[in-house]
């Protein structure tokens, strides 16, 4: 659910904060006033295409925020697009925060949960946020898997067995193909897999020998100046007459004819044994080393060649050892199905055939749902429809095969969506047809329809507090009379389980609104400003009565605009 729509130098407007709630929001306001402004901002935070020529003149960016509340599927659904894409979920999971920058250079931002983001996202989660119908135009695109998914809805169909039956079909299609490509290209990679197992194996690598031979080629490398390090340190620290060790042993007798007569530095002394140990410790293990280190010229020579030969392994399958280890284990696996090919492809075939059996029962059973919900929701949205001002007929169609180039994750079947608007005329598919007003309507009765009849209602209703918020702009084009008044009874019907939020023109479905928000457009320092405000009361009495009798109000508008309020409420 839209909760708070924030708007920064866009169009007209300077700086504005709507807050939305449940139920049916109706939008009115004179004509010019900037209605569709606040729409049109909310496509372009569900990821419509944004240009610079929205942002407010004189002012170098445009910043749109919306504040949507989710719960149910909306909130899981919207937590795996964040989880794919990086994004951290609020501390309160339920809201979800968007703000979207569009700045003048062309370069704008996008953030969720005030963490970056791209426009990609925003279409992500779209669908889990809002539908928005305005003219001639559809946020969530009226495309094959919205017509199925709507479908679905009425008869309330789940479609995650199928999912997951494609996938595991899917799956074994293409390890089928990768085993049966073309002889050519099969024995090319046989070759080339061959010579690359070959050589690796004879390299015979062990886990952290690089590492190892960078260590011991270094000390090959300055044998001499190591050696020469370590044996002048041994002497400086215990071999020498002058040596550190010699120099603490001398101390000691000194310090044990002290403390015979002042006890107190027999902790001095005995730290004292404690340094001469350590040095000469130290001492005796530098000899140890200097004692170990010979140079070999031949020896480096050949841990200079063996490096080089593991760094060509590295340039040509794998940026570190283990890389390459692991490339060889890869080729070794592939190599072994190649030459079990036959075997494996009778495997595979048999297991690909269980999926698809059992993808085509659920698949088939699910159509036949399809096709009996398409008739009883097709005379529902028919008898919707024809409620407002469009004497149209409807009709949908489900068709698709069973053969397996029709296959999808959601069934093989397709739906189509037919109308005709006026008669005589021909039934074409409700996507394509002229008017944005009509295709408002539509998606108005379809909704409607879908919601009244849903064999799923009691779990969506359960679900009330998840609601999605769907968006008419437009709706009562060429409209009017107890035509308007039915869309109002249809949008008050369906806020009951969407957020609904509809601009309009019209009085008769202005006053079915549980929340009413005037646009007013203001002057102001010789700029002109649009401006939002919730209204109630006589302030709501009062727009009604504009809106039936336009600027001039009359007491007979006004009593005329109570009654409307008091018949509706």
């Amino acid at each position: 659910m839209l909760v708070e729509l924030r708007l920064e130098n866009y169009a007209v407007i300077d700086n504005l904060k709507v807050e939305f709630a449940s139920g049916l929001n109706l939008l009115t306001g004179e004509t010019g006033a900037g209605k569709s402004i606040l729409i049109d901002a909310l496509t372009l935070l569900l990821g419509d295409k944004a240009s610079a020529g929205v942002i407010r003149s004189g002012h170098e960016r445009a910043v749109l925020t919306a504040v949507f509340e989710l719960e149910g599927e909306s909130k899981k659904n919207a937590s795996k697009i964040l989880d794919a894409n990086g994004i951290d979920r609020n501390e309160n999971e339920s809201s979800l925060i968007l703000r979207r920058e569009i700045a003048v250079s062309g370069k704008g931002r996008v953030f969720v949960n005030n963490q970056p983001a791209t426009v990609s996202v925003l279409r992500q989660l779209a669908p889990h946020l809002a539908n928005i119908h305005a003219q001639n135009e559809s946020i969530l695109s009226f495309d094959g898997e919205a017509r199925l998914g709507l479908l679905d809805e009425f008869a309330g169909i789940q479609i995650a067995k199928v999912q997951d039956s494609f996938a595991r079909w899917k799956n074994v299609a293409l390890r089928i193909k990768d085993l049966e490509q073309d002889e050519q290209d099969r024995l090319r990679s046989l070759d080339l897999w061959s010579f690359q197992k070959r050589e690796i194996e004879e390299a015979k690598l062990h886990p952290g020998e690089d590492e190892r031979l960078a260590a011991e080629k270094r000390v090959l490398a300055n044998a001499e100046k190591i050696y020469s390090a370590a044996l002048n340190a041994f002497d400086l620290l215990y071999e020498g007459s002058a040596s550190t060790s010699s120099s603490l042993r001398a101390a000691q007798k000194h310090l044990e004819e002290l403390v015979r007569y002042e006890p107190k530095f027999q902790e001095a002394l005995a730290a004292l044994e404690t340094a001469r140990i350590s040095v000469e410790d130290v001492g005796a293990t530098l000899r140890d080393y200097a004692g170990g280190i010979h140079a070999s010229p031949e020896h480096l020579a050949e841990v200079e060649d063996r490096l080089a030969a593991i760094d060509r392994l590295k340039r040509k399958y794998g940026a570190t050892l283990e890389e390459v280890m692991s490339f060889g284990e890869e080729v070794s696996r592939k190599l072994s199905e190649m030459e079990n090919k036959d075997d494996i492809l009778r495997r595979l075939h048999s297991e690909m055939a269980e999926a698809a059996r059992e993808y085509l029962n659920q698949s088939r059973r699910i159509s036949r749902r399809r096709h009996e919900a398409a008739r009883k929701l097709e005379k529902l949205v028919e008898a919707e429809v024809n409620d407002l001002a469009m004497k149209s007929r409807f009709h949908i169609e489900v068709r698709g095969s069973d053969e397996g180039e029709n296959w999808t994750a959601s069934g093989f079947d397709e739906a189509i969506y037919m109308i005709s608007t006026n008669p005589g005329e021909p039934l074409r598919r409700l996507e394509q047809i002229a008017s944005g007003g009509e295709l408002s309507r539509c998606m108005l009765a379809l909704k409607t329809s879908v919601e009244a009849g849903s064999a799923n209602s009691i779990r969506h209703n359960k679900n009330a507090g998840a609601q999605r918020t769907l968006v008419f702009d437009e709706i009562d084009t060429g409209i009017g009379g107890s035509a308007a008044e039915a869309v109002g009874k249809k949008l008050k019907s369906l806020a009951r389980s969407y957020q609904v939020l509809c601009v309009t023109h019209l009085p008769q479905i202005a006053t079915f609104a549980d929340h009413h928000y005037l646009i007013e457009k203001k002057d102001s320092s010789g700029r002109t400003r649009t401006a939002v405000r919730l209204i109630t009361g006589s302030d709501r009495t009062e727009e009604i009565a504009r809106m039936l009798s336009g600027a001039k109000l009359t007491d007979t508008s006004r009593k005329h605009a109570e009654q409307m309020l008091k018949t509706n409420a």
